[in-house]
């Protein structure tokens, strides 16, 4: 679902920018230590959260509901990486042909860290998703019963 998402995000970007890129502004570089600080606060709480639940010595079992939470933290951040990540290479792409001019070239060197910005933060909420496993959950048939 993240690459279909991903996809349709990047189509709509390049239709879009490559109609009205000379009426934008130029793009913000702060979307990059962004998404990269939430990428770091994603692996910190992935690697907490599985040493938790696997019950590793000094550490406090973890609260249901807290695992849940995070659960949802990482499928929100998963789809919001994907949105982002397409949008970034739709806008990248869009700009190639534009390389020629300064602000185009600065815009496409913004949209590429930030391509690679959320591709970090899409790799960091996957693994938070995969840290709230359960021991035993790998099956995704869950149990037999005979």
């Amino acid at each position: 679902m993240p690459l279909v998402i991903a996809l349709v995000a990047g189509v709509v970007a390049y239709l879009v920018i490559d109609r009205v890129y000379g009426g934008i502004p130029m793009l913000p570089w702060s979307a990059i230590p962004t998404l990269l600080l939430l990428a770091a606060a994603e692996v910190i709480a992935a690697v907490q959260t599985r040493r938790r639940i696997r019950r590793m010595p000094g550490t406090v079992p973890i609260e249901p509901l807290s695992a849940a939470r995070l659960v949802a933290l990482a499928k929100a951040s998963v789809l919001f990486a994907a949105v982002a990540a397409g949008g970034f290479a739709g806008m990248l792409a869009a700009l190639l042909d534009r390389l020629h001019a300064v602000d185009a070239r600065t815009d496409a060197f913004t949209a590429g860290g930030t391509l690679l910005s959320a591709l970090v933060l899409l790799a960091a909420a996957l693994f938070l998703e995969y840290s709230c496993r359960v021991p035993g959950d790998e099956d995704p048939h869950g149990p037999r019963t005979t």
